[in-house]
């Protein structure tokens, strides 16, 4: 899973490409450490800071996968989004969304705890549509009719073309300007959250992102003040995500944290999408604002 030649992904960005796979097999120590382990928390403890929300969000898989498998009734997902998981509750949920694609399931109603986060599940599972599927998957999923759960889900398709296209700007640029425009914007939008989340972009990078993103720059400063606000949850911020914040928002974590959590106010109650698409909105306004 983590090898790139394996997954024809691009190869020719070497430094680049060998961080984002360190990534991926974090995501599967993660997975392996709930399979076998029966102190998940402790044994995610001893992950290396910065990659403890891969490893996370790959424990998250497993717990779906779990409690699929359990009809509903395993707990895995509820015990690990407790204590240490809280910190970490973004990244679970987008590990919750790997488990509908293998499965083929719908987004189950219940998620413990954070009804407007369960959507992330949908952000999940478009990423590994398209990682494990390729660009050919990836067009499929945009080509399907617009409608609020396929743009959940395409906001995940493009935090994996980062990792497909080895976070080269110009790549992931070519790769969206040939997708339907009702999917640009949030493909855009899972760049911007893979950049500043899982790294790879220096500073003249993320300028040609902003650059080509062109009218869909909102989307992208949306993605990229949820990366922010996951980090700064976790009290883990790597020097990548707080460059990426102020850059392009001349704020902190901590400040974009704030932000998302203005912007949700009124809606962390709903477990409707539609609450979800409008708290995305709604930064999407704000980064504009802000640019």
């Amino acid at each position: 899973m983590a090898d790139f030649s394996r997954r024809g992904f691009r190869l020719d960005r070497e430094s680049e490409r060998a961080e984002l796979e360190k990534h991926a097999r974090y995501f599967l120590t993660g997975f392996n450490v709930a399979a076998k382990s029966r102190y998940v928390h402790s044994a995610l403890a001893e992950i290396p800071d910065a990659e403890r929300g891969f490893a996370y969000e790959g424990a998250g898989m497993f717990a779906a996968l779990h409690d699929l498998a359990a009809l509903g009734r395993g707990g895995a997902l509820a015990r690990l989004l407790s204590g240490p998981g809280d910190d970490y509750t973004h990244l679970i949920h987008v590990g919750h969304g790997w488990a509908l694609v293998p499965t083929r399931l719908p987004l189950p109603v219940a998620v413990p705890a954070t009804p407007l986060l369960r959507w992330l599940a949908l952000d999940g599972a478009g990423f590994a549509e398209t990682y494990f599927g390729g660009l050919r998957a990836l067009w499929r999923r945009c080509h399907r009719r617009p409608s609020e759960h396929r743009q959940a889900r395409i906001a995940g398709c493009g935090r994996a073309l980062w990792f497909t296209q080895a976070a080269d700007p110009v790549g992931v640029a070519r790769v969206i300007a040939r997708m339907p425009e009702s999917a640009r914007g949030p493909l855009w939008s899972g760049i911007g959250l893979a950049a500043c989340y899982a790294g790879c972009a220096g500073p003249g990078a993320v300028a040609e992102l902003v650059r080509s993103s062109g009218p869909y720059a909102p989307h992208f400063g949306q993605g990229v003040l949820f990366a922010g606000a996951a980090r700064y949850r976790a009290r883990i911020v790597p020097e990548h995500t707080g460059r990426v914040c102020e850059q392009l928002f001349s704020a902190t974590p901590e400040e974009i944290s704030w932000w998302t959590d203005e912007a949700a106010h009124g809606l962390t109650g709903s477990t409707e999408l539609s609450a979800y698409t409008e708290w995305k909105a709604r930064l999407r306004e704000l980064a504009e604002r802000r640019f």
